[in-house]
Parts: C-alpha cells; sequence; structure tokens
C-alpha cells in the first residue's frame, strides 16, 4: 500500500507536550503495546522489568550529546551567528547547520567565546548546511565544553537546570546533535536488575544527525530522503547478539537509533550480525522486512515523522496510532522528555 505523509498525522495537544524531564527517570509511564494480540497495558518504566526475560537482550546506544549548539559573532559586521555541529568530517572540519546562512558564505569567518575558538566557511550546501573548518589552541572537545551548550528540540521551550539529564546514564561516545531519547528512562540501579535476571546489556553506537531535526516534506514519503548517521557495532556486541538469537532470546533495542543501526547492518547481512561501521540512512517504514529486532523501547514521536512510520512498519499504521490516541486519552507525555512505549 502507498502511504502519503498525511497518513501518519494525528492531533496532539500542546499541553502534552513534555517540557522537562521527569524528577525519577524510571517512573515515567510505559504503554505496553502486545502487536499480535493487538492489547494495550498502561504501565511504569520500571515495570519493564516484568517484560523482560532471562536470556534476551537489550541493546543500548551510547551516544553522548556534544555541547553542539554554538553562539558566535563575524568580526567584520559585529552580526551574530547560530551554530549547530552535525558531525566532523575529518581534522578540524564539521558539517554544520548554520543561521543566517543566506550570509555565511565560503571564506566567512566566525568567532566564539573570547576568540579561543574561531570558523572558517569552506564550503555551502543545501537547507543551511555548512562545512567549517575550526582554528584554536588547546583541546577541541575541551573548548567545545566550554563554549557550548546542549542543543535541545524545538518543541522544548523550557531551559533546562541539569544537562546531565538530556543524556543516558550510560553515554559515553562524544557525537550526538541530539539525544537518544527511549534511554533517557534507564536507570543504572534498574539496568543492574536486568542484568540480574540474566538480560544481556548490549551497547552499541549511532550518532545522532540532522534526520532528528528535519521534517518529512514531500507528500508521498517515498520521495523522503534520509539523512546518513554514523553507526559502530563492535565484536564483542556482535558475538553477544548472536549467542542470544542461537538460544532463542528476543533482541530488544532501546529507540529508534538502536533500531536503525540492527536494522542496518541486519539488511546488510542478510540477516545476520556481524560488526561493522559505517553510515547509514536507511528508511524504515510500512512494508520493511524486519531483520534482527523482535521487540523495542521507544518514546511517542512526532506526527508526519520518520519516527512514526519506523514504529508503524513494526504494528502496522492503524494500531500505533490507535495507541497514540489511547495515550492521548490518558494524559500520557509526549515527545524527548515524554514517556515510553514497550512494543513486543
Amino acid at each position: 500500500m502507498a502511504y502519503t505523509l498525511d497518513d501518519f498525522d494525528y492531533d496532539l495537544p500542546h499541553e502534552l507536550i513534555a517540557q522537562t524531564p521527569i524528577k525519577q527517570r524510571d517512573t515515567s509511564r510505559l504503554l505496553v503495546l502486545d502487536h499480535q494480540a493487538n492489547t494495550l497495558e498502561d504501565k511504569h518504566f520500571y515495570d519493564i522489568l516484568d517484560e523482560l526475560h532471562a536470556g534476551d537482550a537489550v541493546v543500548m546506544n551510547n551516544s553522548r550529546v556534544m555541547p553542539a549548539r554554538l553562539y558566535g559573532i563575524k568580526p567584520e559586521t559585529g552580526g551574530h551567528v547560530e551554530v549547530l555541529l552535525l558531525h566532523n568530517v575529518e581534522g578540524d572540519v564539521w558539517e554544520t547547520l548554520m543561521k543566517p546562512a543566506k550570509r555565511l558564505r565560503v571564506g566567512t569567518t566566525v568567532t566564539f567565546g573570547d576568540g579561543q575558538l574561531t570558523a572558517t566557511v569552506t564550503e555551502e550546501r543545501e537547507d543551511g548546511i555548512r562545512l567549517i573548518e575550526f582554528h584554536y589552541d588547546g583541546i577541541f572537545m575541551e573548548i567545545l565544553e566550554q563554549l557550548g551548550e546542549t542543543p535541545l528540540p524545538p518543541y522544548i521551550k523550557e531551559k533546562l537546570d541539569d544537562p546531565d539529564r538530556y543524556q543516558t546514564v550510560y553515554a559515553k561516545e562524544n557525537g550526538s546533535a541530539a539525544a537518544p531519547t527511549a534511554g533517557l528512562h534507564w536507570t543504572q540501579e534498574l539496568l543492574d536488575q536486568v542484568a540480574a535476571k540474566g538480560v544481556k546489556l548490549v551497547y552499541i553506537t549511532l550518532h545522532v544527525g540532522l534526520g532528528t531535526f528535519r521534517p518529512v516534506e514531500e507528500a508521498n514519503i517515498e520521495d523522503h530522503k534520509m539523512h546518513s548517521e554514523f553507526y559502530r557495532l563492535d565484536e564483542a556486541a556482535a558475538s553477544t547478539l548472536n549467542e542470544v538469537r542461537a538460544n532463542g532470546g528476543r533482541i530488544i533495542a532501546t529507540g529508534t537509533t538502536s533500531i536503525r543501526t540492527l536494522e542496518t547492518i541486519g539488511t546488510k547481512f542478510k540477516g545476520e550480525i556481524k560488526p561493522d561501521s559505517g553510515w547509514t540512512d536507511i528508511f524504515i517504514k510500512p512494508g520493511y522486512q524486519w531483520q534482527v529486532v523482535n521487540a523495542f523501547i521507544t518514546n511517542f514521536h512526532l506526527p508526519k515523522s520518520t519516527l512514526v512510520m519506523l514504529v508503524a512498519a513494526f504494528t502496522g499504521r492503524d494500531q500505533i496510532l490507535n495507541a497514540y490516541h489511547h495515550a492521548i486519552e490518558e494524559k500520557y507525555r509526549f515527545f524527548s522528555f515524554g514517556d515510553a512505549m514497550f512494543i513486543k
């Protein structure tokens, strides 16, 4: 069946968009959707323990959100510039989103802080994307920690008191422009309980990039082009996942970034799980043939987004929209700081 963008729309009351994180990570609500039995259960995230069985594997994305938003000035005019770092191309060259892009041509210089960091635009691309090269003395990431801000999604209007609340407790590998938000519900204590139950904890990496910030604009979703993101699954992770599979356990992904990594590898290797790294622009939508993931944890996603389409590829469109309507009626909290679903 051919779907249009409007097929993935739903009406969300504005007050259900979570503006701040809940006080205790694992007390957020959890809507459990059994897509084969077509049942819904209202629980809390700490109840995830009841949904996981010895021999399963829970896969988590350990990418860390960089303080990727910088505010600078053009020395020749005094004009203000906003920069969002997307990913490191090579050396000190970064792909970025810049505003106001029209005034930022090749050769333009921008300074940040008290001149600790300067950047020169080296290439202009579409949609406000620019390649820039940084110049500095010292260690780039240390300077970035001083000058940069954690970039929050545009629908979050409140300032974040504790930047660590927009990081997972297992965030390790610097490189994301946005958090893998399904993982924000995990606490270390809950992960320890999961491991004690005989569930394997597996960490992979996908650095969240521009795709998170880019809306789908094409009416025919087949015409939408995903932005590439870097992923890595190492030998130890692949070995554990293959062992779990061989013993009949389920592979349970935490979030759409873990799904995209696992399914990229599964698609590439015809259903097999092998150590791999590279760039993925996989677009998972209804009709997709699942290769690796048996169940997953995810947040509630924006209307008309590629993430709603991804979830619908697992459950079917009608079932996921029915679940979303239930969540709205029950006043679940939506998006990055919102509640979660477990879909099995």
